[in-house]
């Protein structure tokens, strides 16, 4: 007969068993994703970027005619206005504003997605070859003013579609943002070109396609490479969801949408920035040739990563307060609202500490990235706000899409302690030991 310590024994081993059973099943499942995500890119392998638009060869020392029609293929926005980089003389504030026959007046909002009644009436300037060229040369050749000549786009067309998304990284650690960025693109086979911002700050990271797409779509194809991103660099940050061109997915009523500058103005370009780099971060010899070479993504191959997406772990991996625009059964969501999640990448810790105080502090080096990335979406929501003005077609100025209530310190991170329940059930899910230290 068995005694008691031979008991232990056994379930000691049943469990140390049965947790080696939930690793290789963990492997096992991403192995299986990994594979079918490959068998669907194999299908289409030689076809890829079959519908990619003619675009002769440009270099360096192609005319500057052909430069134009090439710059104008890839940056294409709105041709009937564009926008213009102002600096004011006297208060070196600076500021972008439709290009307008008539001078503006004191007190217009600098938000180029803010509707008024002054901009229905004002006679805007057509984006033309001639606003092209100046762009690029830094100045206006027919003009007196000593001022540079910088131009944005207005990505978001009438139909509410788009020919680029592009994503804007602007943090003290935007080339290691941009890095993890870039390696989900590749592994995705999403073709993205890095340009460095006008400060030398930061980088836009453009995705071009053959055809315009709606920019709900775009958006989403943004979200779905940021979300994947995530798992693997959270120091990202959940307001990455609101730095991408266009930034709404329908037009703002009485206004344009958001701008974005444009590339390769002659000034920045003179100090090496808003050029294009390698995956080294190093300029691109020739800025032409490589121009000419970009690959565009068809309508098919957008809604493909972003299909797969949505079957791994939803667009934004985090709770919906409002119906999800996507959901055709919402009779199916669970009451959290909450998509079920994928397994954790990388290894977990074995134990760890949360220390109870005015928030729920978790010490960051006892986290994997995939983890932390877990316990911050447990604090973020959709921002109903957002969704409302957007569906109203009200500025979503100053409307963040996502709103994250985790708050990052250098060492831990912070959560609010009404999400201590669902932080300890998520622990021990993963069959993480828990030591839980109060502070008063």
């Amino acid at each position: 007969m068995q005694n008691t310590s031979d008991i232990d024994r056994m379930l000691a081993a049943a469990e140390e068993e049965l947790s080696r059973l939930d690793a290789r099943r963990k492997d096992i499942l991403e192995q299986i994703d990994k594979l079918k995500r490959e068998k669907t890119l194999l299908g289409k392998k030689s076809s890829e970027f079959s519908d990619d638009i003619y675009i002769p060869t440009v270099n360096s020392q192609s005319s500057v005619d052909a430069k134009i029609a090439l710059f104008r293929r890839l940056f294409r926005g709105r041709e009937d206005v564009y926008a213009r980089r102002y600096e004011s003389v006297r208060t070196g504030k600076v500021g972008y504003f439709p290009a307008s026959r008539t001078k503006w007046g004191r007190g217009l909002s600098e938000k180029s997605d803010t509707g008024s009644d002054d901009l229905e009436q004002r006679d805007f300037l057509p984006l033309t070859d001639d606003v092209i060229r100046n762009h690029l040369l830094g100045k206006d050749p027919q003009s007196r003013s000593k001022r540079e000549f910088i131009i944005g786009v207005y990505p978001l067309l009438l139909e509410e579609t788009c020919w680029f998304l592009a994503v804007d990284f602007d943090k003290s650690t935007w080339i290691e943002d941009v890095s993890a960025f870039l390696e989900t693109c590749r592994t995705y086979h999403v073709p993205a070109s890095l340009e460095r911002s006008r400060s030398g700050n930061g980088g836009h990271v453009w995705i071009f396609f053959s055809k315009p797409i709606s920019s709900r779509l775009a958006r989403q194809l943004g979200s779905s490479i940021l979300t994947e991103t995530m798992e693997r660099r959270p120091e990202i940050g959940l307001d990455s969801y609101d730095r991408f061109f266009p930034s709404q997915d329908t037009m703002p009523r009485g206004g344009f949408g958001n701008l974005i500058a444009l590339p390769l103005q002659k000034g920045p370009r003179e100090k090496g920035n808003t050029i294009f780099l390698d995956e080294n971060f190093v300029p691109c010899p020739d800025q032409w040739a490589f121009l000419s070479s970009v690959h565009h993504m068809s309508r098919e191959d957008v809604e493909s990563v972003v299909q797969d997406a949505e079957r791994r772990a939803g667009v934004y991996g985090a709770t919906m307060t409002i119906a999800d625009e996507d959901d055709v059964e919402p009779w199916m969501a669970p009451p959290s609202r909450r998509k079920k999640e994928p397994p954790l990448k990388g290894p977990l810790p074995k134990q760890i500490s949360l220390i109870l105080g005015n928030q729920i502090y978790v010490a960051k080096d006892e986290l994997s990235p995939s983890l932390q990335n877990r316990l911050i979406r447990l604090a973020a929501f959709q921002n109903p706000e957002f969704y409302k003005a957007q569906a109203m077609r009200f500025s979503t100025y100053g409307k963040p899409r996502i709103i994250s209530c985790c708050e990052d310190f250098p060492e831990h991170i912070g959560i609010p302690r009404g999400c201590q329940d669902e932080v300890i059930k998520l622990l021990r899910s993963l069959k993480i030991t828990l030591e839980i230290i109060g502070t008063s």
